[in-house]
């Protein structure tokens, strides 16, 4: 494990420093976390109440910084990355959502935290989810943005999508495919995801795909897609469970999920605010920053 994470450092001093995605202020620490069999890598910064900061596929933590550095004002604010991605630790099992939950819960057990706001983007979604449906009253107030849940509201029709074949696309041959391509892949994300394909930058790219380059990276990527099946599954027993009741904003990019972020979650929580950012796709915390963090900064503070 700790030669892995001495390579994913190495890499990450090669780029050129003009290549680095946006830094955390210099008040933000790391630590890596034990929790639930495997070890998490966490951003922390800031005093207040705690929200925790959970990311998608094709970037990592690094992408709130944005977010971080405004809620670090009057916020704890606490960025793991996922289970397998980023500079966290990549097991050999554990990428169903419901185990990643819990991954999430010993992370705060282990900061002391009996409390969280919850902002998720992407697969961050499925795991925030999974994290607040098991622990329904431990979360006070849970932003998604644009991507669905498994298993919940009209999962089945979004499968059909065939800009999401992606969903299906994994095993060893399809690694092999990949390997020393990582580029190519993570391109298609981010290209056909935006709204215009320059607004995800030149930097971030670099970052990112030294990162998913690592070894490991991209199997653990792939074992994120495939648990949908057993996510779905394990969705529907949470829904059975009864809808989160917690305040959620639902927020989509208006050229990607738009309104249809609110419409799945309405399926899963009782409390349900609509949000689209103009002019967006997918990415969102790339394509319009500022625009999503008003939108979240708005949606906190009105429900405190």
């Amino acid at each position: 494990m700790m030669r892995i994470f001495a390579a994913v450092a190495g890499a990450l001093l090669a780029i050129p420093a003009a290549a680095q995605v946006e830094p955390y202020p210099a008040s933000f620490h790391t630590q890596e976390i034990a929790t639930n069999g495997t070890t998490l890598h966490v951003r922390i910064g800031g005093k207040g109440p705690a929200v925790i900061l959970l990311h998608g596929y094709g970037e990592t933590g690094d992408m709130w910084a944005p977010l971080a550095a405004d809620l670090a004002r009057d916020h704890t604010v606490i960025v793991p990355d996922l289970r397998g991605m980023g500079l966290s630790a990549r097991p050999a099992g554990g990428y169903d959502k419901k185990t990643q939950g819990q991954d999430i819960s010993g992370v705060l057990d282990a900061l002391a935290i009996p409390k969280a706001d919850l902002v998720t983007h992407d697969i961050g979604n499925m795991v925030g989810y999974a994290f607040a449906a098991q622990n329904r009253t431990r979360v006070t107030r849970f932003v998604l943005m644009d991507a669905p849940l498994p298993g919940i509201g009209p999962w089945d029709e979004i499968l059909k999508n065939p800009l999401l074949w992606h969903f299906r696309f994994g095993g060893p041959d399809m690694e092999r495919l990949v390997a020393g391509r990582e580029r190519i892949y993570l391109d298609r994300f981010w290209n056909e995801f935006s709204a215009r394909p320059e607004r995800f930058s030149e930097a971030s790219r670099v970052h990112y795909t030294a990162i998913y380059a690592m070894p490991g990276a991209m199997h653990a990527g792939f074992a994120q897609f495939a648990a949908f099946d057993q996510d779905a599954i394990d969705d529907k027993a949470f829904v059975a469970q009864g809808k989160l009741t917690m305040p959620v904003l639902a927020i989509g990019g208006e050229k990607s999920f738009g309104p249809m972020m609110a419409t799945v979650m309405r399926f899963a929580a009782s409390d349900v605010t609509q949000a689209v950012v103009p002019n967006s796709g997918h990415w969102l915390m790339e394509e319009q920053p500022a625009a999503t963090v008003t939108l979240v900064r708005q949606f906190l503070d009105a429900h405190k």
